[in-house]
């Protein structure tokens, strides 16, 4: 995680934060607004970021961690996940979800290595009609899975 730094994304990350093209432009605004994209830096330029949601607007779900293929394997998106678990942990937060296709064996291993356990499967919901693998992860610390009030 040396020489990666993580902040959360303002307007001018506009652009680097919604290159995946999954979710509209004023969703994306929307989300920089409410803190829910935080981006990796190395030498103060962006080489990942991880988008938060909120299932059922209350418990804490990643729903996407996009490092740059150059940058893959260089603590980037271990450093984004220790960043969001510290986040919400300081918010309250006892557990963050995660999920992912259940044809991605590498995204599935990273999410167990980082201590996160399996808890279920949405079969058919992804293109193709491939399930989603869903993970869970207790973080010590948090007292709740309510979202404070700001």
């Amino acid at each position: 995680m040396a020489n990666i730094e993580i902040r959360l994304a303002t307007s001018s990350d506009l652009d680097f934060v919604q290159q995946d093209g999954f979710i509209p432009t004023e969703v994306v605004k929307r989300k920089i607004a409410w803190q829910e994209i935080f981006v990796a830096c190395r030498k103060n330029v962006p080489v990942g970021y991880l988008r938060l949601e909120y299932l059922w607007s209350l418990v804490p779900y990643i729903a996407l961690i996009r490092v740059l293929p150059e940058h893959h394997r260089q603590g980037a998106g271990k450093a984004l996940l220790h960043f969001i678990e510290e986040f919400l942990r300081s918010r309250g937060h006892s557990v963050l979800y995660s999920s992912s296709q259940a044809n991605e064996q590498e995204p599935q291993a990273w999410h167990r290595h980082m201590g996160f356990e399996e808890c279920g499967i949405i079969s058919g919901i992804n293109a193709g009609g491939v399930g989603e693998v869903f993970f869970r992860k207790q973080l010590k610390g948090g007292a709740n899975n309510v979202r404070p009030e700001n």
